[in-house]
């Protein structure tokens, strides 16, 4: 087997990070143009804050695309990906992170209508890109292996009862993808794991009503304090490096514990 070694590559390795505009996205953005990543972040609307963290991880003395596209349907990610190749060549790195979740229900009281919209941009995202990815970096398809880590939720495993049932339904199909196209690809030289933050200090429980969600529910943590979008960014960085070159199919939840 094809073993992916980035660093090997005279040109720096590229990395794309979907939503990766904000909270976990942008964080992961920043670590990987640390370790000299040429770095693609994708946004769906929010042009000033994907700009801004272009400036930021420009001065950071690496490249750095941002590509305004809707993840969830086909023919963007498509245009997405060639976008890259013109400008960047063959990816190496796929961190698929784009996620919604709306306003606290209980499932009796969610619509058809919003549960499609989360598992269209949540789950359909994540098929179509790494679909795309594998097409680039599977030595099946002529690729020089790569890496694609999907950032899924504490709550595939909880369930998220009277909060987030459909989030919580979108992360777990996001986690039998994951496993299932590890097992697929393991010897086409890709890996493909996932993380699984918990109670982290984003932006995103402001869309579910709470901003003070995290504050809120520390104290359950064994930890006792919410998380920082950095320490997932780390374990993010940590599956797409070559430190975990004999990891596939797994998952890491940084939950303090929860």
């Amino acid at each position: 087997m094809q073993q992916h070694t980035p660093n090997s590559n005279l040109a720096a390795p590229v990395v794309l990070i979907t939503g990766g505009g904000r909270g976990i996205g942008a964080a992961s953005a920043k670590r990987f143009a640390k370790a000299g990543y040429q770095v693609v972040v994708n946004y769906l609307s929010n042009h000033q804050a994907a700009q801004a963290l272009k400036q930021e991880i420009e001065a950071l003395g690496t490249s750095c695309m941002t590509v305004a596209a809707d993840v969830s349907n086909e023919q963007q990610v498509s245009n997405m990906f060639a976008e890259i190749k013109q400008q960047f060549g063959a990816l190496d790195v796929l961190v698929n992170n784009a996620g919604i979740l709306e306003t606290q229900s209980r499932m009796d009281d969610i619509s058809v209508e919003r549960f499609e919209r989360i598992l269209r941009t949540n789950v359909i995202s994540c098929f179509l890109c790494a679909k795309a990815a594998v097409k680039q970096m599977s030595t099946r398809y002529g690729g020089n292996g790569g890496a694609i880590v999907n950032v899924s939720s504490g709550a595939a495993k909880s369930g998220s009862p009277n909060e987030y049932v459909d989030y919580a339904a979108s992360k777990g199909a996001m986690d039998s993808l994951t496993r299932g196209l590890a097992l697929e690809v393991a010897n086409e030289g890709v890996r493909v794991n996932g993380v699984r933050p918990g109670l982290i200090y984003t932006e995103m429980h402001a869309s579910g009503g709470e901003p003070l969600r995290v504050q809120r529910l520390q104290s359950k943590i064994p930890l006792q304090r919410g998380g920082e979008a950095e320490e997932v960014a780390e374990a993010i960085f940590w599956l797409a490096s070559n430190q975990s070159s004999f990891v596939t199919g797994t998952f890491i939840d940084t939950t303090g514990g929860l």
